[in-house]
């Protein structure tokens, strides 16, 4: 099992945004390079936001709760999905 992490825009102009990646994208590689993300990225329609998929519960929620999107107000909420992709089993 995958656990998703989705973000909800706060509907942040890109100058805004692109201010903060860089402390978002550091937080983010400590992840990566535990191997504790699966993929992450944004979504591209209209409504925007994000969405992350992590090996454990644990991560995800340390992400959600420390995300510096999310404490700095690009993301208004992260919320936690468990996601069971049957092509992995």
């Amino acid at each position: 099992m995958l656990f998703a992490v989705i973000g909800t825009s706060a509907g942040k102009a890109r100058e805004e945004v692109m201010a903060i990646f860089p402390r978002h994208k550091a937080f983010l590689d400590q992840f990566l390079a535990r191997g504790e993300v699966v993929g992450v990225g944004p979504f591209t329609d209209p409504e925007g936001g994000n969405m992350a998929l992590f090996r454990s519960r644990a991560a995800a929620e340390a992400f959600a709760k420390a995300d510096p999107f999310y404490l700095e107000g690009v993301v208004k909420e992260y919320r936690i999905k468990d996601w069971g992709d049957n092509m992995l089993s």
